[in-house]
């Protein structure tokens, strides 16, 4: 079958605005040419890849698998574009990374401040998924590289490098003031309600095996689908959690936040960097890579 590439140009647009005027506003050209391309890609494909609605189209199941794979392939057509032509101009391009909530607050956000100092016409676009979702975008050739929370399941065609290893400690809200003395054995968490990350986090499985390690059943009170929900939770007294230290202790200076000891020490978590090892970057995520890795020989300067 031959491939007519303006064909699949004007679907990316159908699909990314999910409308056809909006679409042929942004080619250049007008709805009912717009509407002819996508009757012969349908007919190509044989498949029907539309939806009419009365605001627009929405994209079939397999409108939305061919959309997956051609968004990729047309941001990697515009990034190598935008590459190619200013080679010539140091700092120039676009890279997309992947981060875990955990991962921007304890390193990316500051690593990315010092970077664009330094090359501020390289455009970065940042994905913030959990990990398990960050890998599968990796993986799946939407990002760059990422800089994701472990635990994790390393793919095989994936390359790891540690950034960072940090501690989490047990914290409350200041009606478990009384709770900062005495050390609570594990089992006595379940007098308590639990705030935590929900399935499908690193964050959940890591606690889940760490609870049946100590042969303790717990699940979350509450559940928040990213850990930058949990310290406004547990600042209102909504529950007790586990939290990064580093990102705990500016609340327990000012006496939001209050420790509570536990009797067992709990699993050292750490920040790792993942590229995948068939895809080469460009010079641009080249510089980032390389600037994250410096950053985390000099962790003093973050």
């Amino acid at each position: 079958m031959d491939i007519n590439f303006e064909y699949y140009k004007i679907f990316y647009y159908v699909a990314k605005y999910r409308n056809i005027t909006k679409a042929a506003a942004a080619l250049g050209s007008n709805q009912p040419n717009v509407t002819r391309v996508m009757k012969l890609l349908e007919s190509q494909l044989n498949s029907r890849l539309f939806i009419r609605e009365a605001r627009g189209v929405s994209l079939t199941e397999t409108g939305e698998l061919l959309y997956a794979h051609v968004e990729i392939a047309y941001s990697h057509l515009l990034n190598a574009q935008e590459e190619i032509y200013g080679h010539n101009a140091k700092g120039y391009g676009t890279v997309e990374i992947g981060a875990t909530e955990t991962a921007l607050h304890l390193f990316v956000l500051d690593a990315l401040l010092g970077f664009k100092k330094q090359y501020p016409t390289i455009r970065i676009k940042i994905h913030n998924h959990t990990t398990p979702e960050t890998i599968r975008q990796l993986t799946g050739g939407k990002l760059d590289f990422a800089v994701i929370t472990s635990p994790f399941e390393i793919p095989k065609t994936v390359y790891c490098e540690k950034i960072l290893d940090f501690h989490e400690i047990l914290v409350g809200g200041t009606q478990y003031q009384s709770h900062n003395c005495t050390p609570l054995e594990i089992k006595d968490l379940k007098k308590y309600p639990w705030v935590g990350l929900g399935r499908g986090t690193a964050t959940y499985e890591l606690y889940k095996n760490f609870f049946i390690k100590h042969e303790v059943d717990l699940e979350p009170d509450m559940e928040v689908a990213t850990s930058d929900l949990l310290l406004p939770l547990i600042v209102n007294n909504l529950g007790i959690g586990f939290v990064p230290e580093a990102l705990a202790l500016p609340l327990l200076k000012k006496g939001s936040l209050v420790p509570i000891p536990i009797s067992c020490t709990l699993p050292t978590r750490s920040l790792q960097m993942m590229s995948d090892r068939g895809r080469v970057k460009s010079h641009a995520a080249d510089m980032l890579y390389h600037y994250f890795k410096e950053k985390e020989k000099f962790p003093s300067h973050l």
